[in-house]
């Protein structure tokens, strides 16, 4: 079975995919890459794919090419996650978000932020066979703060509060 890598860390510039490919020649013909590029510039997009034939060889390849250089830049070589059924054609890679408080927040993809139509509820209150009292009640047992922050989130609504009483 195939394994598929995610290449990262690469130049933003113009680059083929056999320029891509022959870093990894010396693995045989059995390993083909593949370069994401932006759709209206042409250029490379900081990642692509390399594709072996099993996990042996993955963790193989992994450990002989991550951190070379190519271009000038280290690429960073990972086993990738698995494509969603619903994705489209164009692969992306997860990639952490830097959050402010300085540790990786969970990788954001469209999947996450695109709404199906079916299920888009109607913004204006007609047409809904959910009472007010049933949702608020459960939408405050369902939503829990991330306990990281749970502190300073009790802080901030003691202070809203004393402001909206004053």
């Amino acid at each position: 079975m195939s394994v598929r890598l995610y290449i990262g860390n690469l130049p933003k510039e113009e680059i083929d995919r056999q320029e891509l490919q022959a870093v990894f020649a010396a693995e045989g013909d059995a390993v083909t890459t593949k370069l994401i590029k932006d759709r209206k510039t042409g250029k490379c997009r900081g990642f692509g794919f390399l594709t072996v034939n099993n996990d042996e060889q993955a963790d193989q390849i992994i450990e002989k090419y991550n951190g070379q250089l190519f271009k000038e830049t280290p690429i960073k070589l990972e086993k990738a996650l698995p494509r969603n059924k619903g994705e489209e054609s164009e692969e992306q890679a997860p990639k952490p978000v830097q959050n402010a408080g300085g540790g990786n927040a969970a990788p954001i993809s469209k999947e996450n932020n695109r709404r199906d139509k079916s299920s888009k509820k109607s913004r204006r209150g007609g047409g809904s066979s959910i009472t007010r009292e049933t949702t608020t009640s459960s939408d405050s047992d369902a939503i829990r703060p991330d306990p990281r922050w749970a502190s300073e989130l009790e802080k901030l609504k003691q202070m809203l509060a004393a402001q909206t009483t004053n």
